[in-house]
């Protein structure tokens, strides 16, 4: 009896998941050259409606995405946003006016019934809704009256590694078109996307650090905290590791008596005013002597017990969130993977998660 080779290397745990973390580069690459022009036009037809105000609506990874868009539009516009709560529609069913409001409904596949259900209730309501999904023939895509194509291509793994990257390059370049800015500083993207991705060995040994870690807090501030919720969710739902995030203006509002030194505490620093902000809280924990690994320029990074050192210099602060998360995918993946996990296949989740 002939034996025969696994298929494709099936028995590897975390192989789904490193294939499409590994495709991230591609993925920005092709927004940027066939995205951009669409969402261009799309941001240039919403801006001429002059919406007075955005609401954004998402669950999970998409709902950090969204987080980040509140950063954008707010800072970068002015733009007054809120995240929202979709049971006030589909369950006690509120009927706000939303007349001149923008709906942004964030989703990689589209399906949720009640991300549907909400942007329809918001169209009907009097909104301009926009719905931004990795799936052009979803029912999201169907209710809404824009839409945007993440363009990742099929993604297999449970937890979301390029589609959350895509959405975020996609938020971005749509909140540029709406001020009429062409989002140039984004073509560098791709190209630190792979530097950071060939630091893989490099991540793989700060995973060790972790490997036995009861839980971990995750903070940051402005653009990066987007990014710490993130990195806690893809611990979570990898590892099962409970990770909490924070803010770090939140951190030391109480969570901090928290803190010691056996439970490790990974800081997304950001370089500019973000990473200042939360210079003050590195130095609490610091003085409560936390395990603390900083993800963020080298200047932070000297000062932690460990670190990865991103490529900031010459990347505005706005689009390095794009570059933060992708060493803390890499993060999880390893720690999942040394804890005898298999990231690609989380007990208990499905790809599309169906609530109402």
């Amino acid at each position: 009896m002939t034996a025969t080779a696994p298929d494709d290397h099936r028995e590897l745990p975390g192989r789904i998941m490193a294939r499409e973390m590994a495709e991230q580069p591609a993925v920005l690459r092709r927004i940027l050259t066939e995205g951009a022009p669409v969402i261009r036009h799309v941001a240039e037809r919403i801006a001429a409606r002059a919406p007075r105000f955005v609401l954004l609506t998402a669950r999970g990874s998409s709902d950090n995405a969204a987080l980040y868009a509140k950063y954008l539009l707010e800072i970068r516009l002015g733009l007054p946003c809120g995240l929202t709560s979709m049971s006030t529609v589909t369950a006690y069913g509120a009927r706000p006016d939303l007349t001149d409001v923008l709906a942004v409904t964030v989703s990689q596949s589209g399906g949720s019934p009640d991300l549907v259900a909400s942007t329809r209730a918001a169209r009907e309501a009097g909104a301009i809704t926009l719905a931004v999904t990795n799936n052009p023939d979803s029912p999201l895509a169907g209710v809404s009256e824009y839409h945007l194509d993440i363009m990742a291509g099929p993604e297999r793994a449970l937890p979301a590694t390029k589609t959350y990257t895509a959405s975020l390059l996609a938020l971005y370049l749509f909140t540029e078109g709406l001020r009429g800015g062409d989002g140039a500083p984004a073509r560098m993207l791709p190209g630190l996307a792979e530097r950071l991705l060939a630091r893989h060995d490099e991540v793989r040994a700060l995973a060790g650090r972790y490997r036995f870690a009861e839980r971990m807090v995750i903070t940051s501030r402005g653009y990066g905290y987007p990014t710490a919720k993130e990195a806690a969710l893809k611990l979570m739902e990898t590892s099962y590791i409970p990770a909490l995030s924070y803010s770090g203006a939140d951190l030391l509002h109480g969570p901090l008596a928290m803190v010691d030194n056996v439970s490790p505490v990974i800081a997304v620093v950001t370089d500019g005013r973000g990473g200042e902000a939360l210079r003050p809280v590195l130095d609490r924990l610091r003085g409560r002597g936390a395990d603390l690994m900083v993800v963020g320029p080298r200047r932070y990074v000297e000062k932690a017990s460990a670190g990865f050192v991103l490529p900031t210099e010459d990347v505005p602060e706005e689009i390095q969130t794009v570059l933060e998360i992708i060493p803390l995918q890499l993060l999880a993946h390893e720690i999942a993977i040394a804890r005898g996990q298999d990231p690609d296949a989380p007990r208990a989740l499905a790809k599309v998660t169906e609530t109402h």
